[in-house]
C-alpha cells in the first residue's frame, strides 16, 4: 500500500525539481548523494575527485531531469549518469585505460573463488583501487554494476574482446592480491 504514495511523492518531488524548486533539488541531492558518492568512489580513488565528479553528475541530473520518463528507477537513472560522468572524468584526466585488444580471449567463468569473509570492505576496495584504470573500470561495470560486455564496449568505445580481456586481467590481479593479503594475514610472507 505504501508503494503508490511513495512513488507519487517521488514524482511530485521530481516535478518540483524540474521547475527549479531549490528545496526539491536539495531533497533529491540529500536522498541520493551518499549512494552516488559511493558509486563515484568505486571508479575514482581520490575521495575529493570522486566528490567533484558526483557534484558535476548532480548538475547533469538537474539539467536533464525533464528527460526522466518514469519508466524505471529514478535512482538507477541517476546512477547511470554518475557512471558516465566517472568514465568521462577518467578519459579526460587520466586517459590511460591500458586497454589491450585481445579479440579471442577465453574467459574462464569458473576461476577459483577465494573466501572473502577474511577481508574488510576497505581491504576489498583497496584491492580494486590498485587495479590499473582500464581493468578497474571494466571490473566495476561488469562485476558491480552488472553491465554486459557489449554494453561496456559501447560505453568505453572499445571492442567486446577488449572488455573480456580487461575483466580477465582484473580478476587475475585481484586473485594475486588476495593471495598476497592472505599470506600477509597468515604471516607466511
Amino acid at each position: 500500500m505504501k508503494v503508490i504514495p511513495l512513488h507519487q511523492e517521488e514524482k511530485k518531488l521530481i516535478a518540483l525539481a524540474v521547475d527549479h524548486n531549490r528545496q526539491a533539488q536539495q531533497q533529491i541531492y540529500t536522498k541520493f548523494s551518499s549512494q552516488m558518492l559511493s558509486v563515484c568512489r568505486q571508479y575514482i580513488n581520490d575521495l575529493h575527485h570522486a566528490e567533484d565528479v558526483m557534484i558535476t553528475g548532480f548538475m547533469k541530473v538537474f539539467t536533464h531531469l525533464n528527460k526522466f520518463e518514469h519508466k524505471g528507477s529514478f535512482e538507477g537513472w541517476i546512477r547511470r549518469i554518475m557512471i558516465y560522468e566517472c568514465i568521462d572524468y577518467l578519459r579526460v584526466k587520466k586517459n590511460n585505460f591500458n586497454h589491450q585488444d585481445i579479440e579471442d580471449i577465453r574467459v574462464n567463468e569458473n576461476e577459483s573463488v577465494y573466501e572473502m569473509e577474511d577481508f574488510s570492505a576497505d581491504d576489498i576496495q583497496n584491492m580494486i583501487d590498485n587495479l590499473p584504470n582500464g581493468y578497474k573500470m571494466v571490473f566495476n561495470l561488469y562485476a558491480i554494476e552488472g553491465y554486459k560486455h557489449q554494453e561496456i564496449a559501447e560505453m568505453l568505445n572499445i571492442s567486446e574482446g577488449t572488455s573480456k580481456s580487461q575483466l580477465s586481467h582484473a580478476r587475475k590481479l585481484l586473485q594475486q592480491q588476495i593471495i598476497d593479503l592472505k599470506n600477509k594475514l597468515n604471516g607466511t610472507t
